[in-house]
């Protein structure tokens, strides 16, 4: 458990120690903190969007120790010493990850909003198999809501991106 201090304002924060995208970070928080606004509001990392607030469309969804969550459902508290990824941290080396590249070849997003979410469903699904079906990749890719598509092309991006590695 994370140690608490008291601040001025008589509001008990916590020390967190979290690695994200490869850089570790310790900051203080409120123990009400949630990931997603400890990821925008703290770190400026915007790519992992902030919308339904309750887990339904995962356009906030992460990597926590390599397995995707939705970052809206998550107490920054619980994440201290553990390591998180984000679409940001999908790029090395200012070279987009496979998935990235084969999103935009397939033309996958139409508005953008829910990319970033299902980059990370993707990216998980791909870690942990790295030649999925059709079938995989669509329920991989469930929790995440695109109003926009019929996630055709982004299940061609995926496919493609896994016969790519």
């Amino acid at each position: 458990m994370a140690n608490f201090v008291v601040d001025t304002d008589g509001i008990k924060r916590y020390l967190v120690n979290i690695t994200v995208n490869g850089t570790k970070y310790t900051k203080m928080i409120k123990a009400n903190s949630l990931l997603v606004n400890f990821l925008r509001e703290d770190l400026d990392l915007t790519g992992t969007k902030r919308a339904c607030e309750q887990g339904d469309c995962g356009a906030c969804t992460v990597l926590l120790d390599g397995k995707p969550v939705n970052s809206c459902m998550v107490l920054t508290l619980s994440v201290d010493g553990r390591e998180v990824t984000t679409v940001e941290g999908l790029a090395a080396n200012a070279k987009l990850d496979i998935l990235q590249e084969k999103f935009m070849e397939h033309s996958a997003p139409q508005c953008g909003f829910c990319a970033p979410g299902i980059l990370m469903s993707a990216k998980a699904l791909l870690m942990k198999n790295p030649h999925p079906t059709e079938h995989e990749v669509r329920e991989a890719i469930a929790g995440n809501l695109c109003r926009c598509t019929g996630y055709v092309h982004y299940v061609e991006a995926i496919l493609d991106a896994a016969a790519s590695q």
